[in-house]
C-alpha cells in the first residue's frame, strides 16, 4: 500500500497531517475552524420558518411552496404518524424520489424526535425486504402505482413485518406540468386500503404535535451505503452531523440566504440529504426538484428556476454536458459547481469548463462523514498530480482531520500512499445494529475509509482508488482510476470503467469496459493501443468492451463489481 513515495527532497517528518498544511489553502477570508450555529437539524429547519415563512421552499416543475406551508405540512403529518404510533426514536421510511413529500416527511419524523430513514426506491423485494427488516420501520412512505405494489408485496410476505403501516403519494402532486420526460406517467392511485399522505394531512387539519425535545447526539437519520463495496450498512447520522455540515457547505461554498440550490442528486442519498436538502434549510434557500434525473429536464428546470448552487455526482455532469440542447446559457445562474461520489477525470473538468464556463470543484466524502470531509476552496482549481494523473479531491474542511496510514495504521511520508482516515464532527457514531462493524471502522473518532490516496507537500488529498479495487496484474500493483483518467481523453470515450479480472497466466488483467458519445466510433484495439501509448506495460487494458451503458448506482456511481 506504500510503493508511492514522493522524491526524497518532498520526504517530510514522521505525522506529516499535524501541523494541518491543508489551511494555508483555505480561499482568502475563510476561518481555519467554525463553531456550529445549531445544534439540531429541527432546529434549523425552525429558524428558516421563522425569518423567511413566505420564502420559497420548493420549486417543483411548474409550482412553489413556502417555508410556512412546509412546516404546516410537517406539522399535520407529524400529528398523523404520533396517531400511527411513531414516538422518539422510531424509524419512518422514506421510499421517496425528488418529490416535496420527502422533506415533508423528513421535517414530520424529526418534530417527533424519530429517525428518517431514506430508501432507494429503485430497490428490488430481496434488497427492500433486507433494509425494512434491519431499521425495523413503524411507517414506510412510497410513491403510489408500481412503486407501492412492490412494497406492499413486500411487506405483506414478511411475518415481521405485521405492524408496519404503509403511505402512499404521488409524484403528480404538488405540480400540474406532468412532464413524462421525467416522471414516466403510470397509474399512481394507492393500493387498496393504503391512505394518501395528502389526504392523511388534509383530516387532521390544523393540529400540531406536542414538542419533543432533540439534542446534537440524538439520531436524525439512518442513512444506507450504497452497497458497492457489500452489504448496504445502516449510517447514523445524528442532528449534530447534519447540523455541522450543512454550516461547512454554507461557509467553504459561500452559499447566499435565499439563493436558490438544485436538487441535481437523489434526495435519498448523502449528498442530497445534506448539500440540498440541509443546506437549504440553513440559507433558507428553495430546493429545485424534478421527481428524478433525467438531462433535458434538468437543464428545463435550471434555466426556470435559477438555480446558484449544484452538486452531484460527475456522471450527471457528464450527462448535461452531452443533453442535445445544452447551451453556455443555461447555465448562467450558477455561482459554484461542485461534485462528489465518483472519481473525476481531470478531462472532462476541462471540457465543462471551455464549453460552459464552469468549474467543477471536487468534493469528497462518505455517507460515514455526512458528505464532505474534503473540499476543493472555491474558485481555485485543483492541481493534478504528475505521477498518477490523478485530480486532486481538496483539502480537510473546517474541524476536520485527515491522514494516510499504512495497513498497520501508521501514518505514512508525504507523497506515499495509503488508506485515508478521517475525524472530526462529520463522523457518525456508527452503524444501526452493528457493533462489530462499528469497531472495525471507528477507533478513537477515525474513520478508516476503506480509499486509497496520498497528501502532497501543501496539503492536498488525492484519491487513487478503493482499496478493494486495486488491481494486482503479474504482482504488479494496478489503479482502475489511472487507467480510466487516460481512457477520458479519448475524444470517444463518454464513459469509462476499469476492473481486474481472473487471468490463468497473470493472476488478474486489466478489463476496460467504455460507453460511446453519441455518433462517434472506435474499435477495442484502438482503445487498447491508445492506453499502452500513454501508460507501463503492464497498466494498459488486455480486454475492452464497449456497450451502450456502463451499470451504475442511482447516485451515478458506477458498479464496478457488476462489470467483474
Amino acid at each position: 500500500m506504500t510503493d508511492r513515495v514522493a522524491n526524497s527532497s518532498e520526504i517530510k517528518p514522521a505525522h506529516p497531517s499535524e501541523g494541518k498544511p491543508w489551511l494555508s489553502l483555505y480561499s482568502e477570508g475563510l476561518p481555519k475552524s467554525i463553531t456550529p450555529e445549531f445544534a439540531d437539524a429541527l432546529a434549523m429547519f425552525r429558524d428558516a420558518v421563522d425569518r423567511a415563512p413566505s420564502r420559497d421552499a420548493v420549486r417543483y416543475f411548474d409550482q412553489s411552496f413556502s417555508y410556512r406551508r412546509l412546516d404546516r405540512l410537517s406539522e399535520g403529518f407529524a400529528v398523523w404518524l404520533l396517531r400511527k404510533g411513531v414516538v422518539k426514536g422510531d424509524r419512518v421510511a422514506v421510499v421517496l424520489q425528488n418529490v416535496p413529500q420527502f422533506l415533508i416527511a423528513t421535517i414530520a419524523a424529526w418534530k417527533l424526535g424519530a429517525i428518517a430513514t431514506p430508501i432507494n426506491p429503485m430497490n428490488r423485494q430481496r434488497e427492500l425486504a433486507a433494509l425494512f427488516s434491519d431499521c425495523k420501520a413503524k411507517v414506510v412512505i412510497c410513491h403510489a402505482g408500481g412503486n407501492a405494489k412492490l412494497v406492499a408485496e413486500v411487506l405483506n410476505a414478511g411475518s415481521n413485518f405485521s405492524d408496519v403501516t404503509l403511505l402512499t403519494t404521488s409524484p403528480l402532486s404538488f405540480q400540474s406540468r406532468n412532464d413524462e420526460r421525467a416522471l414516466a406517467i403510470e397509474n399512481y392511485a394507492p393500493p387498496n386500503g393504503v391512505e394518501d399522505l395528502l389526504v392523511a394531512i388534509r383530516a387532521i387539519g390544523n393540529q400540531s404535535p406536542p414538542l419533543v425535545h432533540t439534542s446534537s447526539d440524538d439520531p436524525a437519520m439512518i442513512v444506507y451505503t450504497s452497497g458497492t463495496s457489500g452489504v448496504p450498512k445502516g449510517a447514523i447520522l445524528t442532528h449534530g452531523n447534519i447540523a455541522f455540515n450543512a454550516q461547512v457547505y454554507r461557509d467553504w461554498i459561500r452559499l447566499r440566504e435565499g439563493g436558490a440550490i438544485l436538487g441535481l442528486a437523489p434526495l435519498f442519498h448523502i449528498t442530497g440529504l445534506i448539500g440540498q436538502i440541509a443546506a437549504a434549510f440553513l440559507v433558507a434557500a428553495p430546493l429545485i426538484l424534478t421527481f428524478r434525473f433525467q438531462a433535458d429536464v434538468m437543464i428545463d428546470s435550471i434555466v426556470e428556476h435559477q438555480p446558484e448552487f449544484a452538486i452531484g455526482a460527475i456522471t450527471a455532469f457528464i450527462a448535461l454536458a452531452n443533453a442535445s440542447h445544452a447551451r453556455q446559457l443555461d447555465f448562467a445562474s450558477l455561482r459554484a459547481v461542485y461534485s462528489g461520489g465518483a472519481a473525476i477525470p481531470p478531462a472532462f473538468v476541462e471540457e465543462f469548463q471551455t464549453k460552459f464556463e464552469h468549474y467543477i470543484h471536487g468534493a469528497y466524502g462518505l455517507t460515514e462523514t455526512t458528505s464532505p470531509s474534503h473540499f476543493v476552496p472555491l474558485g481555485c482549481p485543483a492541481p493534478i498530480d504528475p505521477k498518477s494523473g490523478c485530480l486532486s479531491i481538496g483539502v480537510p474542511v473546517f474541524n476536520a482531520e485527515a491522514k494516510i496510514v499504512d495497513n498497520d495504521g501508521r501514518e505514512v511520508a508525504v507523497g506515499e500512499l495509503g488508506e485515508i482516515l478521517i475525524r472530526g464532527p462529520m463522523v457518525i457514531p456508527g452503524y444501526w445494529n452493528k457493533p462489530k462493524e462499528t469497531a472495525e471502522a471507528i477507533t478513537d473518532g477515525w474513520l478508516r475509509t476503506g480509499d486509497i490516496g496520498f497528501m502532497d507537500d501543501k496539503g492536498w488529498f488525492y484519491l487513487v482508488d478503493r482499496k478493494k479495487d486495486m488491481i494486482n496484474a503479474a504482482g504488479y500493483k494496478v489503479w482502475p482510476r489511472e487507467i480510466e483518467d487516460v481512457l477520458y481523453t479519448h475524444p470517444a470515450i463518454r464513459e469509462a470503467a476499469v476492473v481486474g479480472v481472473p487471468d490463468s497466466y497473470r493472476g488478474e488483467t486489466v478489463k476496460a469496459v467504455v460507453s460511446l458519445r453519441s455518433g462517434e466510433s472506435v474499435t477495442v484495439e484502438e482503445l487498447a493501443a491508445f492506453c499502452k501509448e500513454r501508460m507501463a506495460a503492464y497498466k494498459y487494458p488486455r480486454i475492452v468492451e464497449i456497450v451502450d451503458e456502463l451499470p451504475k448506482t442511482i447516485t451515478g456511481k458506477i458498479l464496478r463489481r457488476a462489470l467483474r
